[in-house]
């Protein structure tokens, strides 16, 4: 048991000590610069500015689709209490 907890132990060790340096490669990348002439930059650019503008219109329908359940739930919801109301007890 004492093996065990020691690998666990190192384990935390070495997981808390390379966190730091995964962030710091992930941000090095993460901020290219707008007037770039790379090609693959402006490539990566582009791909990230269609997702956005796909995520912006999901979001919207998923707005639509949210109002328009929220507005079926009532309309069934007093079918049902309009249902039991008129029902013999």
């Amino acid at each position: 048991m004492n093996h065990m907890n020691r690998v666990i132990t190192v384990s935390s060790v070495l997981f808390v000590l390379s966190a730091p340096l995964q962030s710091w490669a992930q941000n090095d990348q993460s901020a290219p610069h707008s007037g770039s002439n790379d090609e693959i930059v402006k490539m990566r650019m582009e791909v990230a500015a269609a997702n956005k503008a796909y995520d912006r219109k999901v979001a919207a329908a998923k707005k639509v689709y949210d109002h328009k359940k929220a507005e079926a739930a009532k309309e069934r919801d007093a079918a049902i209490a309009t249902a039991h109301n008129g029902a013999p007890q």
